[in-house]
């Protein structure tokens, strides 16, 4: 296998009201392979997809029933503590939910959590003290 993340899929519970959150209130750009039933948006080497819920789990073969913590998070590295708290507050502003306000962090850096509209977890981080490559 080519190890590589090439499409993040959210299942999404109101796709209009989610692409609208993505695109307007963090500024993320919509792709024009977009169409009335799924939201892409290019985030580097990766997409990001926003699909509905339901039909998510269809295609999948599961159920899509349940809730709680979705057993990931999303992280986004930013430059600076500043840049840190300025997501967090687009984040809130366009409709998210602050989780953990940003603050020192147990592994040496400093970070933040926000809740998208359907409860998916996002931490924006600086100072990270390690190289991912």
């Amino acid at each position: 296998m080519d190890p590589r993340l090439s499409i993040i899929t959210l299942g999404v519970s109101d796709l209009e009201r989610s692409t609208i959150f993505y695109r307007d209130g963090l500024g993320l750009p919509r792709s024009d392979a977009s169409n009335d039933g799924i939201s892409f948006f290019r985030t580097g080497n990766t997409w990001l997809a926003l699909f509905p819920r339901e039909a998510l789990a269809k295609d999948a073969c599961v159920s899509a029933a349940g809730s709680g913590f979705p057993r990931f998070t999303i992280a986004h590295n930013v430059e600076t503590r500043a840049d840190v708290h300025r997501v967090l507050s687009e984040a809130e502003s366009a409709g998210g939910r602050i989780v953990k306000p940003a603050q020192e962090t147990t592994w040496g850096g400093y970070s933040g959590y926000f809740a998208d509209p359907d409860g998916f977890l996002w931490e924006i981080a600086c100072e990270v003290p390690f190289q991912i490559e």
